[in-house]
């Protein structure tokens, strides 16, 4: 998976390329069980270093800029609260497998996450953030876990703050539009690869695996990635 926000990773023993967007919560799912199966492997391998890179994948980049109600537009999407509600239960049982306790009750607005973006790609490409994951996690962790807007430019500049950044480098790569065109043609290409959910992790450039996926599943595709080099 490649874009112009965001180079493919390095070569290193293990690349891993991980398409995502920060308010899906299998992402954060899949996050976790990609740490759980790399974890698995470095004790079988401890000269092992896995190198990872995030691409940016929007669900829904109609989401207006200021965001939108966040029950409304879940209501909207799934069909009725009651729906809501049967796939809140699923995602908590399986995030509650991984350590994760979801509060959805506490988001109070949908984001655009284009700006999120940005600041994933900054880190990457220009440094702004010297713990991509740190980042990465953050934004998750303040989604879906403290209920912020990270669709707002000065939550997200406390975010990057958080992981280590700049707070005034972040709201300026923020407030300026930088990589806005390049994440955006990112995910278009993501769509046009027929990449159509999320997570989507690719190992070595050789095997990929659709979906917050075990992480026996995730170990197998590792494998198989090692022997087509």
């Amino acid at each position: 998976m490649t874009s112009a926000a965001v180079s493919p990773a390095a070569s290193s023993d293990l690349a891993i390329d991980v398409v995502s967007d920060v308010v899906c919560p299998w992402c954060y799912i899949g996050k976790r069980r990609l740490e759980q199966a790399l974890a698995e492997l470095r004790e079988r391998e401890p000269a092992l270093t896995p190198k990872v890179r995030w691409h940016p994948f929007q669900l829904d980049p109609t989401v207006p800029s200021g965001g939108a109600d966040r029950r409304a537009y879940r209501e909207a999407k799934f069909g009725s609260a009651a729906r809501v509600a049967e796939i809140h239960a699923r995602i908590d049982a399986a995030g509650r497998g991984v350590g994760l306790e979801f509060a959805f009750d506490a988001i109070t607005r949908q984001p655009n996450t284009l700006d999120a973006h940005r600041l994933i790609a900054w880190a990457q490409t220009q440094g702004g953030v010297p713990d991509v994951d740190a980042l990465v996690e953050g934004l998750f962790r303040a989604f879906f876990v403290e209920g912020r807007d990270i669709g707002d430019r000065a939550e997200l500049a406390r975010v990057a703050a958080d992981a280590g950044a700049d707070p005034v480098a972040a709201r300026a790569l923020l407030d300026s539009g930088l990589l806005a065109a390049e994440i955006a043609a990112a995910n278009e290409r993501a769509h046009g690869l027929g990449i159509g959910g999320v997570p989507f992790i690719i190992f070595d450039g050789k095997a990929a695996v659709s979906g917050a996926q075990e992480p026996a599943v995730l170990l197998e595709a590792i494998a198989t990635a090692r022997e087509r080099e």
